[in-house]
């Protein structure tokens, strides 16, 4: 899943993307209001967080020209700001929920989630399986059988994407772009390396392989039959 965040200040941006990163999103961020506005409008995204204080176009303006564009991803205003009708204005303008800072990132990571659940009426999975390959996305466990593997937190986040997406097979491109979050640079091998380790880690404990190379395109996870 892609996020869109929209705020000036690096400090909380860097921590809110890197938080968002280690649980598997995607993030493109934007440090003002037109840039985000740009962004969301040539972009698809799962849902956006946008601050209300922003430079060139503030925050509720930018959220009312994304709702007279008919975009209407599930947006998490952000504020520092906590009288009620600055909430009621935050809302007014379009925006799903409000959160004021400072908040806790579970917190936010909480309301994102039900956000999304919400405007696709779907319940996010806590746990991934493919064959005895197992992930339990809130404890970030993977075991194979009752075999615990141990990873990382980016290799984590490689195969639960992986797992999602099982039985498509996945371009580096967009390996790169939805858990490392930027585009890819075709003359790193970051991704190679990245898949190689993983599968070796797996294969060591299940002896079988749960990652292939689809040489030329990218990787898949699948059960061979």
């Amino acid at each position: 899943m892609k996020i869109l965040l929209v705020e000036d200040d690096n400090k909380i941006a860097g921590f809110i993307s890197k938080g968002l990163k280690q649980e598997g999103f995607a993030v493109a961020h934007a440090a003002n209001g037109i840039d985000g506005f740009l962004l969301a409008s040539t972009d698809r995204f799962d849902a956006a967080i946008i601050d209300i204080m922003l430079p060139e176009m503030d925050g509720l303006t930018l959220i009312d020209k994304l709702r007279e564009r008919k975009l209407f991803l599930p947006i998490l205003v952000l504020s520092a700001k906590k009288t009620v009708d600055d909430k009621i204005k935050g809302l007014k303008a379009g925006g799903d929920d409000y959160l004021t800072k400072p908040f806790a990132f579970s917190e936010l990571l909480a309301r994102l989630y039900a956000l999304i659940r919400r405007s696709t009426r779907t319940v996010e999975p806590t746990q991934l399986s493919l064959g005895d390959l197992v992930l339990d996305t809130d404890r970030r466990e993977v075991k194979c059988g009752e075999n615990k593997i141990d990873l990382q937190p980016l290799e984590f986040d490689l195969l639960k994407y992986l797992i999602r997406n099982k039985n498509r097979v996945l371009s580096k491109t967009m390996i790169m772009e939805h858990v490392w979050g930027y585009n890819f640079d075709p003359e790193t091998n970051v991704v190679e390396a990245r898949v190689c380790k993983l599968r070796d880690k797996i294969k060591k404990i299940s002896n079988i392989e749960f990652i292939h190379t689809i040489r030329g395109v990218g990787y898949v996870a699948k059960i061979k039959e």
